[in-house]
Parts: C-alpha cells; structure tokens; sequence
C-alpha cells in the first residue's frame, strides 16, 4: 500500500469497520519489482490472504473482508453518490497529487522514491509549482461538488443513514482533500468526516 492511496484507504476503513487486523506493508514509490513480485505488474493496493493468494481490485478486497464473519456494508446505495465520486476523482487530483510529497509520507522515504512520484505525477497532472499557484481556481471547481455531497449526506454516521459501499466510494475521496489546508468542507461534510474518521480510528493526513 501507499499511505496516501484512497484506494488503499477503502481497504484499510473496510477492515478497521469490521475490526479485523491488517498487516500494512508500505512500499516505496519507485518499489515497482515487489509489486511485479507479487502480482506480476505495478499496482495498488495488493491483499495477500492468509493462503497467500493476492487479491487486486480495491472493491473486491473490501468484498472479501466484508465477507469475513457478518457482512455489515448492508445499507442502500444511490447512483447519485457513485455519479459524485466518479466525477470528483478528477477535481480533487490537482489539489492533492502536489501535497502528497510534503507529507512525510514512507512511501517517499528516499530521495529515489520522492523523484520517481513527482515524476510520474507531473506528466499526469502538469508542473507542481502551477498546480499550487492555481488552488484556489481548482478549489472553486470542486466546492460545488462537496456542496452537492453536503446536500446528500443522510446521517454523519452513514451516508445513506446505514452503512453501505456509497461510505467506501466518499471517506476515502474526503481524506485525500482534507490535505487540502485551505480546502473547508461544507458543515454536514465535514461532521460526516470526522465522524467516520473517528468510528474507524483514524486521524487525518496533515493538511498543507
């Protein structure tokens, strides 16, 4: 996993839900050989069952872990949040893929791994130094849709009012944008956040 991969997140507030422990192995960024080691390409997160079989895709780890004892993701699920975090993931890149690096973060731990991250991320999402100096027209961009959310949110225990896969599509995405320091959720978003970040016992990234 890497510590800032809302994928990787939707696994680990999946097993905290249920409280199932995780061994969490970080990996550096420019770590590609143990990730071809595992599962023959570079891709994260990687599940290694306890039969040593590796699982892939994000949701179907959370699936499985889910499935593990009884299930609890039971509650109804809306198109309308699926449709917002699809359309959010492309919003929120701007702001956070140029923070990551300031964090601290093990999987940049050598000076090797950080360069490989802005390497790749800088041909994915432009020049660091004009992603920051543009936040605040990409903040402008994405506050509708946190507007939108706010309007949504049924209960700051559950976005649908019971847990449900819609808590595993929106904490993750809402994590990666608190790093955002001069990013402020709407108030029945911010109260979901810190409510479900404190049922799963989870603090915060830094935000910056």
């Amino acid at each position: 996993m890497f510590e800032h991969c809302s994928l990787c997140f939707r696994v680990r507030m999946m097993a905290a839900l249920k409280q199932i422990h995780l061994q969490e192995t970080v990996v550096l960024d420019d770590d590609s050989d143990t990730m071809i080691g595992l599962v023959g390409k570079r891709v994260i997160p990687i599940l290694m069952k306890d039969d040593h079989q590796p699982m892939l895709e994000s949701m179907d780890m959370v699936k499985y872990i889910d499935s593990l004892g009884k299930p609890i993701l039971l509650g109804p699920e809306r198109p309308q949040i699926a449709a917002w975090a699809e359309q959010v993931v492309p919003k929120s890149g701007p702001l956070t893929m140029p923070r990551y690096p300031l964090l601290g973060l093990p999987e940049f731990a050598t000076a090797a791994a950080l360069d490989h991250y802005n390497l790749r991320k800088r041909k994915a999402f432009g020049d660091f130094v004009e992603l920051h100096a543009n936040t605040r027209h990409y903040i402008d961009d994405l506050m509708p849709d946190l507007e939108e959310l706010d309007r949504l949110i049924e209960n700051p225990q559950a976005v649908n009012g019971a847990l449900s896969w819609d808590d595993i599509r929106v904490l993750p995405l809402l994590r990666s944008m608190a790093v955002v320091k001069a990013l402020q959720f709407p108030q029945k978003v911010r109260g979901y956040f810190e409510s479900m970040m404190n049922r799963i016992g989870y603090q915060p990234l830094l935000a910056v």
